[in-house]
């Protein structure tokens, strides 16, 4: 069985797959030891694929983490210059963060065509592919905890309650105000990402992420994907297997 991983900044999310089906799955933080659930399985696993965002730091706490449950060594996979027609637009292909990659190859995968891709975690990073496979580039935004993080820490005087709210008009309260413009700005970018469609004549957004609900409920006409990142992961390693 193959186990794929998805690390990010602040959670770990994994699938164990026995071929193409999913034999187990977690998300959590690393901290709280998230792969706690392999440990009946972990004797079962033949290959771990990693991808991550995270610092060489967390990386190596990862892999001890991994350790505990299984003796095989995860393969870490990072972003490329190119893969199966799909173009790299950055000319320091290795500054992308591997999961934008991967996710983009896992939406090259399924769509061999133009179409944009929306990870709504601890940042929102948006990309445009074009519909002969090459990257157009795209965006990194501050994500809904980050922007709130920052609004209670940085920002004197600014108390507000934690909630999660789908309405955009003018709050009445300071929790409402903040909770009321995160999802305004979620709003704008939603309007931005179909505009920016528009103008590329790409038909097609995918959404993934921890909160791609709520940017979905702003108004993102998108297809959602969880399990983006981990589609990608898994078929780029798949065809590292053929080729070994």
């Amino acid at each position: 069985m193959r186990l794929l991983i998805d690390a990010g900044n602040t959670r770990v999310k994994w699938q164990l797959m026995d071929g193409s089906i999913t034999v187990l799955e977690g998300v959590g933080a690393l901290d709280s030891d998230p792969f706690a659930n392999l440990s009946d399985v972990g004797g079962k696993i033949s290959r771990v694929a990693v991808s991550t965002v995270a610092s060489e730091a967390r990386r190596c706490e990862l892999a001890e983490a991994l350790s505990c449950y299984t003796p095989v060594p995860p393969c870490f996979y990072w972003s490329e210059v190119e893969r199966a027609g799909l173009v790299n637009a950055y000319e320091d292909h290795g500054k992308m963060g591997a999961d934008r990659w991967h996710a983009m190859y896992g939406a090259w995968t399924r769509h061999r065509g133009g179409f944009a891709v929306v990870d709504a975690g601890s940042a929102i990073t948006i990309d445009y592919v074009g519909a002969g496979g090459k990257h157009l580039g795209g965006y990194i935004l501050p994500g809904r905890r980050m922007m709130l993080r920052s609004l209670r820490n940085d920002a004197a005087r600014i108390g507000f309650e934690d909630h999660r709210s789908d309405a955009g008009e003018p709050g009445a309260s300071t929790t409402e105000c903040v909770h009321h413009g995160l999802f305004w700005l979620w709003q704008s970018i939603a309007d931005r990402i179909h505009h920016d469609c528009s103008a590329q004549a790409i038909g097609r957004v995918l959404v993934t992420g921890g909160d791609a609900s709520g940017i979905l409920a702003a108004g993102l006409e998108a297809e959602h994907l969880p399990d983006l990142v981990l589609q990608g992961l898994a078929a780029i390693d798949a065809e590292a297997v053929g080729r070994s």
